[in-house]
C-alpha cells in the first residue's frame, strides 16, 4: 500500500471511527475515494488529514455532515448549504439514521473492557434501530453474497463486531453461509470461526475472503465444514468473547416461489434453499415446534456454553409467514432462550431487541385488495448475555 492512500481499515483508523461510519461518509460526498479495478476504495492520506484536522472546528457533538468535500479543489470546506443533512431528532419516522460523532479524540474508558470505544462513540450504537447497509446487487463484492439464498450484510455484523468485541478477540457464526462474519471480523481486526453445513456455500466463503478482502486472508480464520450441532460439542467451554449469526428460518425457503424469488433469484438462476433436501439441515425439520426446540437446544445452548462470562451473543432474524399462519420467530425465540441455564452452569438472559430497518425493500401488493398481508421490511437483532446464575 502506497504511503499517500491507504484502504478503508487504515482510513477508519486514521480517522478514529469504525468502518461503517467511513462507508457512511463516501455516501455523503464527505470523502471521495478513488477505486481498484476489483472495486476497493482507496483514499488520500492528505485528505483524511486535512478532514481530521477540519473537523477539530465543529462544535460538540461533532457533526460530520457540517464538513463536505469540494470536488474541484479537492479540499474538505465547511458545508453551509441549506440542504445538509441534520442530525436526526427522532421526528421524522423516514429519515436516514446518520451518526453523530465521527473524528473523536476521546480515550476509551480503562474499565471498558466490551470494546474499544470512548463514551461518544459508544452511545450511538445503543439505538433499538438501525438502517441497514449493504453494497447493492451490481457491486463486484456482492456477486457471491447473493449467490446464498438468505445472506446478512457484512457491514451490518461489522457494527456488531465493533460494538461487541475488542481487536483481537475471537467471533463465532454457527450458521456461516458464505462469510459475512467472516469477512466483518477480517476488516475490523477480530477473529472469526465460520460453521457451515453445506459445501457449496463453506467454499464460497473463503473463495469471498480470498477475493473480496485479500489472497492468504481465509486463514487467519477458522472455517469448519459439519453439522453445527456436532461441531459446537467439539469446543471447550468458555471459547469465544461474541457469538453473532442469523439461523435459518424455519422451512420459509423451501416454500413455492412467489413473485419475488422468480424474479430475483430464479430469473438470475440463483439457489432459492439451503439445501437439497439434506436431513441435517434445520430447515427440513417437519414441524416449526420441533425445529424452534432444535435450534434452541442443541445450537444456542450450546453456543452459550461456549461464550465467555458477561460477553454476547447477538441472533438476527425475521418473522415470516408458513402459508396463512404469521409466525414471529423473534418473539418465540425469546421466550424458548431466555433465562435458560447452559451446561456450565450460567444462564442466557436478553438483554435488547434492536430492530434493522430494511427501508430500500421494494413494496408488494400481498392481499391486495382482500386482506391486509403484511411487507416485513425489517430484521430483529436479539441481544443476549451469559450472566451468572
Amino acid at each position: 500500500m502506497s504511503e499517500n492512500i491507504v484502504g478503508t481499515k487504515q482510513a477508519a483508523e486514521m480517522l478514529g471511527v469504525s468502518v461503517s461510519t467511513i462507508y457512511r461518509m463516501v455516501d455523503q460526498g464527505i470523502l471521495l475515494p478513488t477505486k481498484t479495478p476489483g472495486g476497493q476504495r482507496r483514499f488520500p492520506v492528505s485528505q483524511l488529514e486535512e478532514y481530521k484536522e477540519k473537523s477539530r472546528t465543529i462544535i460538540a457533538p461533532q457533526n460530520p455532515y457540517q464538513m463536505k468535500l469540494d470536488i474541484d479543489s479537492g479540499k474538505i470546506v465547511e458545508n453551509t448549504s441549506d440542504d445538509s443533512p441534520q442530525i436526526n431528532s427522532g421526528d421524522d419516522e423516514d429519515s436516514k439514521e446518520t451518526l453523530e460523532v465521527v473524528a473523536d479524540d476521546k480515550p476509551v474508558d480503562p474499565r471498558n473492557s466490551l470494546n474499544d470505544l470512548n463514551g461518544s462513540q459508544w452511545l450511538p450504537e445503543t439505538k433499538s434501530f438501525f438502517y441497514q447497509k449493504g453494497l447493492g446487487s451490481k457491486h463486484p463484492h456482492a456477486q457471491i453474497e447473493r449467490q446464498h439464498p438468505a445472506p446478512f450484510s457484512f457491514q451490518d455484523i461489522s457494527r456488531l463486531v465493533i460494538f461487541f468485541t475488542k481487536k483481537g478477540m475471537k467471533v463465532l457464526d454457527p450458521f456461516g453461509g458464505v462469510g459475512s462474519t467472516a469477512k466483518a471480523c477480517e476488516l475490523e481486526g477480530r477473529v472469526c470461526t465460520s460453521i457451515e453445513l453445506q459445501k457449496k456455500w463453506h467454499d464460497l466463503a473463503i473463495e469471498r475472503l480470498e477475493t473480496e478482502v485479500g489472497e492468504g486472508i481465509s486463514k487467519k480464520h477458522t472455517f469448519i465444514l459439519g453439522d453445527t450441532r456436532e461441531e459446537l460439542k467439539k469446543f471447550e467451554a468458555c471459547s469465544f468473547d461474541f457469538i453473532v449469526t442469523s439461523p435459518p428460518y424455519w422451512s420459509i425457503l423451501n416454500k413455492k416461489a412467489d413473485y419475488k424469488v422468480k424474479k430475483e433469484r430464479l430469473a438470475n438462476n440463483l439457489a432459492t434453499n439451503y439445501s437439497d433436501n439434506d436431513e441435517n439441515d434445520l430447515a427440513n425439520i417437519k414441524t416449526y415446534e420441533e425445529f424452534l426446540r432444535v435450534l434452541v437446544n442443541d445450537v444456542f445452548l450450546e453456543c452459550g456454553r461456549l461464550l465467555r462470562p458477561k460477553k454476547y451473543m447477538c441472533l438476527v432474524v425475521s418473522d415470516f409467514r408458513n402459508k396463512s399462519e404469521f409466525i414471529s420467530f423473534h418473539s418465540d425465540l425469546i421466550q424458548a432462550l431466555n433465562h435458560r441455564t447452559t451446561v456450565d452452569g450460567y444462564k442466557i438472559t436478553l438483554q435488547g431487541v434492536k430492530v434493522l430497518l430494511q427501508n430500500h425493500k421494494t413494496l408488494l401488493p400481498y392481499g391486495y385488495p382482500f386482506a391486509y398481508v403484511e411487507n416485513i421490511h425489517h430484521q430483529y437483532i436479539l441481544i443476549f448475555r451469559k450472566d451468572k446464575k
